[in-house]
């Protein structure tokens, strides 16, 4: 089944209210990540990048990358992802 309307759009991220009026719907912001389209829920509109429909429909993969200042794999001691526990020998608690 086609869409209700399609819009092109130069941004990933859309805001829809279905129009607006008695015939709306509220305001919903939409990401069109990582297709490069999407649907709203609300009134079925289709929002596609027109980047992505001038590459033929295939969005570029998007990420992002949080590089470690330690290099990868590294870890800083004071850093460590495990929560400290009150009593703790290792933290200088005195109930170990």
């Amino acid at each position: 089944m086609p869409p209700f309307e399609m819009i092109a759009t130069d941004d990933m991220i859309v805001a829809c209210n279905g129009g607006g009026g008695p015939l709306g719907h509220p305001r919903v912001y939409l990401n069109l990540a990582p297709r490069g389209r999407v649907e709203c829920p609300y009134c079925s509109r289709l929002f596609v990048n027109r980047a992505v429909m001038a590459a033929g429909g295939v969005a570029e993969e998007v990420g992002v990358a949080m590089p470690s200042s330690e290099g990868p794999g590294q870890e800083r001691a004071d850093e460590s992802p495990a929560p400290r526990q009150v009593g703790d020998i290792a933290a200088g608690g005195e109930n170990g």
